[in-house]
């Protein structure tokens, strides 16, 4: 870093920036050296001052192996959905598929599906994908990401959750993966300011049988054991209050194969139900 970039990075610091995001903005703003751009960097740190998430402000942000665009029409992907990721790409090896139909259920960005794709990919596994959301401005978003990243195998599908699925893919998709709104709106009105920055849906969702927060993953987890291929499976990450509601409702809805996995942090975060 430049003496005139580190002299920037204090001032942010001293603004009151944290300063490694300081850094980041320094880095992603002063392109070469190029100081004419102090004057975008400090709209930038304003906002972040003000409390905009770092990566709307950025305009993208690292998950996995991809390089994410990012705006507020999306919700900002987490470690925990790297790990999703993680898991579903271990149930997809145990199933031996050989091109495996994929169905990303509220895409967002596209951050699971298209990394899926790619890994798979990088793994020799020519698989498809079926990007689903009912927000178009997501949708476009992960488009956009699709390209950026020069992946091909994806239609993209707007549609709450399976009403707009081809109906040809009832009984032969061979993963589907979902990071759907678990949040209640109790304990959203508690969380940290910054989420109000990110699409409220694809946050919070309704109540369901006294479990706060589980409306969405009851309709996906129950329509789920339909669409898959025997042998397919549901991966999906929920609340870390939601294990037993997950475990019971994969039960009810025929899955034999049933199991839930830990965050790195320990919290239940995955659900596995194989078809």
């Amino acid at each position: 870093m430049t003496d005139a970039n580190a002299a920037l990075v204090s001032e942010l610091v001293d603004a009151g920036l944290d300063r490694r995001e300081a850094r980041w903005l320094v880095e992603e703003f002063v392109v070469g050296g190029d100081l004419g751009a102090a004057g975008a960097l400090r709209v930038a740190a304003k906002r972040r001052l003000d409390g905009e998430p770092l990566q709307y402000i950025i305009g993208h942000w690292p998950f996995r192996t991809l390089d994410l665009d990012l705006d507020e029409r999306v919700l900002i992907p987490r470690p925990e959905s790297e790990e999703l990721v993680g898991v579903a790409l271990s149930e997809l090896a145990r199933g031996k598929v050989v091109a495996p139909i994929i169905v990303d259920l509220g895409c967002g960005s596209g951050a699971i599906g298209l990394a899926l794709l790619k890994e798979l990919g990088e793994r020799g596994v020519s698989a498809s994908l079926v990007a689903v959301d009912e927000s178009f401005d997501a949708l476009e978003v992960a488009r956009r990401n699709a390209l950026k990243h020069r992946l091909h195998a994806v239609s993209f599908v707007h549609s709450t959750w399976f009403e707009a699925l081809d109906t040809s893919l009832r009984s032969h998709v061979d993963l589907i993966v979902a990071n759907p709104p678990y949040v209640g709106d109790v304990e959203f009105a508690g969380l940290d300011a910054v989420l109000r920055y990110e699409p409220r849906d694809a946050l919070v969702a309704p109540d369901d049988g006294g479990v706060a927060g589980f409306g969405d993953l009851r309709v996906i987890i129950t329509e789920a054991f339909d669409w898959l291929a025997p042998g397919g499976v549901l991966v999906c990450e929920h609340a870390d209050t939601h294990r037993p509601a997950v475990l019971q409702t994969a039960a009810s809805a025929g899955f034999l194969d049933v199991h839930d996995h830990d965050d790195s942090a320990g919290h239940p975060r995955v659900l596995v139900a194989r078809r």
